[in-house]
This record gives C-alpha cells, sequence and structure tokens, in this order.
C-alpha cells in the first residue's frame, strides 16, 4: 500500500452527513491542517434524520453545529451544508451538479469522501446515503472538468482536482501516516456529543478510532494509519 502524497495544498472533503468524516478522515484532515495546508468541507445534508427522538428540525440545527465544532478541532474553518434530504439522497443529475458546483467553487487539488461500496471493512452493508453520495462525487470530481457539463452554473471548469479519497472502503489501496495526530480526530468525533447522547448506546469514540488506526500503522509500519481508497483523475 503506498503512501497518500502530500505534495498539494487545498482539499476539499465531501460527505453525506454530521460525523461521517470524522470516522477516520478527520484524523488526516488534522494532519493536512497543521501542515498548512486548507481543507474546507461540503456536507450533503444537515443529519436531520439522524435522531429518533428529536423532531428533524432540531437535529438539523443541532448536528450541524456539531459538525461545524468538529472541523474547528482539526482545523477547518469553512464547513457548507447544501441541504439535501438527509437519509433520501438520490444517484443523479441534480446530485452530480451540485457536487460539481462545489468542486468548481472551491477548486481543490484532492477530494476525500466516504466508502461508496457496497459493504464497509468488516463485511456491514453500507448505508444508501454513502453509496449514493461517494459515487456522485467520484463523478463530480470528472464533470467539474469538463466545460461542456452543467454549463448553466455559471462557473469556470475544474480539472485539478489529481486523485479522490475514500475512506472506510473495503478496496483501500493508500494510507496517510496519522501518527501524533489520533487524538485530534478521537477529538472532532467526540463534538458530536448530542448525537451520541440521543443514540444511547455507549459509543468509545477513542477505542474505536484506536481499534482502525493501531492495526492499519501496525502493518505499515507506522504508529497510527488512516487508509483510503484512492481514485485518480
Amino acid at each position: 500500500m503506498d503512501a497518500v502524497p502530500e505534495d498539494w495544498e487545498r482539499a476539499l472533503a465531501i460527505v453525506a452527513h454530521p460525523d461521517d468524516l470524522e470516522y477516520g478522515g478527520s484524523t488526516a484532515v488534522a494532519k493536512w491542517t497543521g501542515q498548512g495546508k486548507t481543507v474546507v468541507e461540503v456536507l450533503a445534508t444537515r443529519g436531520e434524520a439522524g435522531i429518533d427522538g428529536m423532531d428533524p428540525e432540531e437535529a438539523g440545527r443541532v448536528r450541524a453545529a456539531e459538525q461545524v465544532e468538529a472541523a474547528r478541532r482539526v482545523g477547518v474553518d469553512t464547513v457548507e451544508f447544501l441541504g439535501l434530504p438527509d437519509g433520501m439522497l438520490e444517484y443523479g443529475l441534480p446530485l452530480r451538479r451540485a457536487l460539481t458546483a462545489a468542486i468548481r467553487r472551491h477548486r481543490p487539488e484532492v477530494v476525500v469522501s466516504l466508502n461508496f461500496r457496497e459493504s464497509f471493512p468488516d463485511g456491514g452493508f453500507n448505508m444508501a446515503d454513502h453509496r449514493v453520495l461517494g459515487l456522485a462525487v467520484a463523478d463530480a470530481v470528472r464533470d467539474a472538468g469538463n466545460r461542456w457539463v452543467f454549463r448553466d452554473l455559471g462557473l469556470e471548469p475544474w480539472p485539478g482536482v489529481r486523485f479522490a479519497l475514500f475512506g472506510s472502503s473495503p478496496r483501500s489501496t493508500h494510507y496517510v501516516d496519522v501518527s501524533g495526530h489520533l487524538q485530534d480526530g478521537i477529538d472532532s468525533l467526540l463534538a458530536h456529543k448530542e448525537y451520541y447522547a440521543n443514540l444511547g448506546a455507549g459509543f468509545d469514540a477513542a477505542a474505536f478510532l484506536t481499534g482502525m488506526m493501531e492495526p492499519a500503522g501496525r502493518a505499515l509500519g507506522v504508529e497510527h494509519a488512516m487508509v483510503f481508497e484512492m481514485i485518480e483523475t
């Protein structure tokens, strides 16, 4: 497995829900912002359907605020929400158009997202929003560079994305050495305190991320590692 290249300056992280990026990806973000790189986050939804005992309007407000705090903890100042319906994302031109607009606006060299495969590395079935959003991200990277696609956006094409990274994929190909940044990632995941309190599952953020990154690091000869599936453009 090769190391993710880090000779770039701007990344755009695009995920479906508040907390998606914090399951490992934000640990890598903490490393990158610590190097002086700029990372912007774009979320398709506000996660309003994620708390069963809370009205969606209130849940969306709470979860968006928690995402902004989670981002702040890993050095991200800009968080955008597209306002699409949580739990009901649909693959198609409207979603690709919205993501293409985000890529053209922010003009990143690297795009980061979540696993779009049917399953996670442990064999668990991946949810629809993740599958739909991740695949649309992969396609929007190409769309963003084609000046004849989504011409109505009024935005200049951006063919400058070098590669896209998808965390928690069963087909991981590359890794980021996040040694020294594990606690940053844990802190960012812990920012979603209201969400986890309402789930009532006793989730242990430190154990979860350590259990993911310590074995990966050991296998790769570093202390901690976050692995990604890379699609080069």
